[in-house]
């Protein structure tokens, strides 16, 4: 059961990104919904449906450490009930002998529930255009 409340969509995205950034998969499991109709898609990979399939997911993801990540570009659209943002994840891929980035485009969707505002759809794909999209996404999973 979610122990975390999330006022607004914006907080639950915070939270979310803050969780990636620590690598905490309890931390970022407190964001998402506890319905089994959840959505993950991380980039290159295949739909990841329910609640125990998107933790270890993500389990499998953050074993390889913390992620280093900026969201930018975000855009959003909502209702009373309803959260959507489109952003650009930044992720630092490589830190020597310079910092190379990978650049993702997501769209996380969260809905207004009994205990706050919870994810309940995360889909990433590589962003083709962006500086630094040229790195090999078949051979990196960057989330």
């Amino acid at each position: 059961m979610a122990t975390s409340f999330f006022l607004t969509a914006d907080d639950a995205e915070q939270a979310f990104y803050e969780a990636l950034n620590r690598g905490d998969v309890d931390a970022l499991m407190e964001v998402w919904s506890e319905d089994e109709d959840v959505v993950c898609i991380h980039p290159a990979g295949p739909r990841v449906v329910g609640v125990g399939a998107v933790r270890s997911s993500w389990e499998q993801i953050l074993a390889h450490g913390r992620l280093d990540i900026t969201v930018t570009h975000r855009q959003v659209a909502r209702n009373p009930l309803c959260t959507i943002h489109s952003v650009i994840e930044q992720l630092l891929v490589e830190h020597e002998p310079h910092p190379r980035y990978a650049f993702v485009v997501a769209t996380n969707i969260y809905l207004k529930e009994a205990d706050g505002w919870r994810l309940v759809l995360h889909h990433a794909s590589p962003a083709l255009g962006h500086e630094g999209s040229q790195i090999e996404t078949h051979r990196h999973v960057f989330h």
